[in-house]
């Protein structure tokens, strides 16, 4: 931690002098990085009449001449209209806001960076993600250190499971043999994706090179999200979905993107199922979205990056807190 954030007053920020000249700086060097590659800068609202319907995620509520509305927890639906309309690509910085836990990591305003590529299939967003780090960080006393492994890989160089032929009750006993603690709630029966997330968080990317960047790519088919199903090398189906990590920390979440307008209801419509069954509110589903992938979304992928979080790479620091302006406890 700086001088400048230590000891502060409460109407002070935590962030250092320093910290924000890197962040502004940062700011800079992404929109030149955009700009240079013809991909267009755009806004979406912040505020919506749709709440999420991903059962991991909860949004913020508020209201407009006494209607709910919801802030976005992230622009992926408005954007993906835009990209529907005009066929090209396209980014946005922008604030996004999530009803979840405080810590280290997490803040419920955070700033997101978040783009789409037209023609792009996962490898080659996921080449641009690196690219654009990489740019960011060239000035940096080491050049970023990035690794490739597919979710099968990952789990199996450290556990030997197998996760897309797995059952919740083979992991419980794997957590069993292997003196892995299991939480309060999680259950055998339970569905085996509740487990392979347990065990991700566990034992695998505890495994991750503490000071490199990785990508973990090829998701179980049903943590699919927003994601294309296809085959893997071995016939299987998985998720054409990736997460970048440095170290444990997770700082973005890209899409071989989902363009059928009828599978993504009922992708929904299966989210909100499960909102109600774990005995939270099931969500309206955004119609305008749903319209948008009918008139036709163009093959493309899409990616959403944590930028408070990169910059706490960049400048090493421990917490959330200190890379902010003013966070949620002095907002």
């Amino acid at each position: 931690m700086s001088a400048d954030s230590a000891n502060t007053k409460a109407w002070q920020s935590r962030a250092g002098r320093e910290t924000l000249f890197r962040r502004a700086l940062m700011m800079k060097k992404i929109r030149a990085f955009f700009d240079a590659r013809d991909v267009l800068e755009v806004e979406t609202p912040l505020i919506s009449r749709y709440a999420t319907t991903d059962p991991h995620l909860d949004s913020l509520a508020t209201r407009f001449r006494e209607q709910d509305c919801y802030l976005n927890t992230s622009p992926e639906y408005a954007m993906k209209r835009l990209l529907a309309q005009w066929q090209q690509p396209i980014y946005q910085i922008c604030k996004a806001f999530r009803d979840d836990e405080l810590g280290p990591n997490h803040n419920p305003e955070f700033t997101m960076l978040e783009w789409y590529r037209p023609g792009y299939d996962m490898m080659r967003l996921m080449a641009e993600v690196a690219d654009l780090v990489r740019y960011l960080f060239e000035q940096a006393e080491a050049e970023p250190v990035f690794e490739y492994l597919s979710y099968q890989q990952a789990f199996q160089n450290v556990t030997g499971i197998d996760p897309h032929h797995i059952s919740a009750e083979q992991c419980f006993k794997y957590c069993v043999a292997e003196h892995v603690e299991v939480p309060q709630g999680l259950r055998p029966e339970d569905d085996v994706n509740h487990w392979l997330d347990w065990l991700l968080t566990q034992q695998v990317l505890p495994a991750f090179n503490r000071s490199g960047f990785t990508f973990l790519y090829d998701y179980p088919a049903a943590q699919c999200a927003l994601a294309k199903i296809e085959s893997g090398l071995d016939g299987t189906s998985v998720a054409k979905r990736f997460e970048l990590f440095y170290g444990e920390v997770e700082l973005a979440n890209g899409f071989y993107e989902l363009t059928d307008a009828d599978e993504q209801l009922s992708r929904f419509c299966r989210e909100n199922e499960e909102r109600q069954y774990i005995g939270k509110k099931a969500s309206n589903i955004d119609e305008n979205f749903i319209d948008a992938l009918r008139s036709g979304l163009p093959d493309c992928s899409g990616v959403a990056m944590g930028l408070d979080r990169l910059i706490m790479v960049s400048t090493g620091a421990e917490r959330i807190d200190q890379v902010l302006s003013f966070a949620w406890d002095r907002s």
